[in-house]
């Protein structure tokens, strides 16, 4: 697995993650997720809560691209790895829990990616290298 540094998983937790899919006839889905979040130095989750295409394609197997980028800054990461769909069980009950703390509509599901690529997504001569791969 790669591992997230303490400077980007800040960097998540301030910025909006976009996340892509692949529809079975080939379209991809791209949309924001604001309730993107760190699971641990390895993992990255949010929550599902429209149970929309995107949320379909991952049921039907597409793999998660999440990018997460800062225009100000013009720096950002893009993760991939392997999703979990969580719809019960220990996670998917925690993030009820605060679903219903913050106010926020009752996930669907909560999809977990293990993340075993990370890739520098700033602006310059890294852009698209990798950073840490599994």
């Amino acid at each position: 697995m790669a591992t997230l540094t303490e400077e980007m998983k800040t960097f998540i937790e301030n910025n909006l993650a976009w996340v892509t899919t692949i529809g079975k006839d080939g379209q991809l889905d791209l949309g924001p997720k604001m309730s993107m979040f760190v699971l641990d130095d390895h993992h990255l989750a949010y929550h599902e809560r429209t149970a929309g295409q995107v949320y379909r394609n991952l049921q039907d197997g597409s793999p998660l691209v999440i990018a997460v980028a800062n225009l100000a800054e013009k720096k950002g990461y893009r993760f991939r790895g392997p999703v979990t769909l969580h719809t019960e069980g220990e996670i998917y009950d925690a993030q009820v829990k605060v679903a219903q703390e913050k106010g926020t509509k009752i996930p669907a599901c909560v999809p977990v990616m293990e993340i075993t690529e990370i890739q520098d997504l700033t602006s310059g001569a890294n852009a698209g290298k990798t950073i840490d791969k599994d």
